[in-house]
């Protein structure tokens, strides 16, 4: 996969990482606080090897749940944008499957499937984002890192994303507050920035900017991240001591009442009668240098 320099494209939207400071401190703290505590990492130290392994096990899903609820949160910085994170179960039928599988990505256009017309495969993406002003909405999956991916794993990823891009539309009128789309695009962000494809849809943590446009969101998903890992080695250090001097140590994570960050919207299903279909385009996400193209 190819690699591509960040453009320095600018949008009117900014996110202020001093502003967003404690905020961000908040995250971190819930979500280490929840899985990743002194006290849970001495309790593990404790009981032995195999503790300690499930314990660590832990560190990427935990921080594959903050990266989805820090990208919910600067997304909020612009107003044009809706998130949605609840448990979105949408569809792969073998007609999709099939459509995407047998066609260029770039030809599958102007075509949309009913969200009712359900099978047994699902997708379950981390974020769909809709921006309201332009009708494109983006399906997001955010993957800490590809390293042990194979190309194959990735190209079926992409192709099960595709499909199930075709049913959007419809679940997005007919569940979420008639919400209107005419683009579906398909993105995989890379939270390690290495096997990035930008036309191909994967793309690295600092094009974030480019998919909620908002100038600085890559970066304060970065410092996000530099955070998240200083306060898990912090935390394991302190379990170290303790398990050491055989003292416990208690949970080192600022803050105890986290703020609600939710981003997502919540479902309003409406018995509307079905709409009249429009031409709508599913493709790979676009950053500005390919537009147009």
């Amino acid at each position: 996969m190819t690699t591509r320099n960040e453009d320095t494209t600018s949008y009117a939207h900014i996110v202020d990482l001093d502003v967003m400071r404690s905020q961000i401190d908040t995250l971190v703290a819930e979500i280490v606080s929840s899985a990743l505590s002194t006290d849970l990492l001495r309790k593990a130290l404790t009981a032995g090897m195999n503790e300690i392994t499930s314990v660590l096990r832990v560190v990427p899903i935990a921080e594959g749940r903050l990266l989805e609820r820090g990208i919910g949160l600067v997304a909020k910085r612009n107003p044009d944008l809706v998130v949605l994170t609840d448990n979105l179960r949408l569809p792969v039928t073998k007609a999709a499957s099939e459509l995407v599988a047998m066609n260029d990505p770039s030809l599958v256009k102007s075509l949309s499937l009913d969200a009712d017309n359900g099978g047994r495969k699902s997708y379950t993406p981390d974020l769909l984002i809709l921006n309201r002003l332009t009708k494109v909405a983006h399906l997001v999956d955010v993957k800490r890192s590809l390293g042990s991916y194979e190309v194959s794993r990735i190209a079926e990823l992409k192709q099960r994303m595709l499909a199930a891009a075709l049913v959007v539309p419809d679940l997005l009128f007919k569940e979420y507050r008639r919400l209107h789309v005419e683009e579906v695009r398909v993105v995989i962000l890379n939270a390690e920035n290495q096997r990035t494809d930008i036309e191909a849809g994967v793309w690295p943590l600092s094009h974030l900017d480019h998919l909620l446009e908002i100038t600085g969101a890559g970066r304060l998903m970065e410092h996000l991240r530099e955070v998240f890992r200083v306060q898990v080695e912090a935390n394991w250090a302190a379990a170290l001591d303790g398990h050491r001097s055989g003292i416990g140590n208690a949970p080192i994570s600022p803050g105890n009442a986290p703020a609600d960050h939710e981003t997502s919207a919540s479902p309003l299903s409406l018995a509307a009668a079905p709409a009249v279909r429009v031409p709508v385009s599913i493709g790979f996400a676009r950053s500005p240098r390919t537009v147009g193209a």
